[in-house]
């Protein structure tokens, strides 16, 4: 569990989520930076450990959105301190 919540691309979509759902490229638009392979594969782990919901809307074109469920709110808030962390000590910390 730590390794899945421990990474960079969980711990960002997570952060993401936080303020309501999102559609998937919305939500990839807001993470810069990851490839489509590794973002559809965090996701997918997301939802498969029960810490995001995707739900889809049988529209032309399809819509699909992705939410934070129960646990995944329950967890944003320790990776958001987390987050908030690194963010202040970024320039104190050595990064190899």
């Amino acid at each position: 569990m730590l390794d899945l919540l421990a990474n960079k691309w969980s711990a960002l979509v997570i952060g993401a989520l936080e303020d309501g759902p999102h559609r998937f490229g919305e939500l990839q638009r807001r993470l810069q930076g990851v490839s489509p392979k590794v973002f559809t594969q965090t996701l997918r782990r997301l939802e498969d450990h029960g810490f995001v919901d995707r739900t889809v809307y049988p529209e032309v074109p399809l819509h699909v959105e992705y939410a934070l469920t129960e646990p995944g709110c329950g967890v944003s808030e320790p990776l958001g301190a987390l987050r908030s962390w690194v963010e202040s000590n970024l320039d104190r910390l050595r990064l190899v």
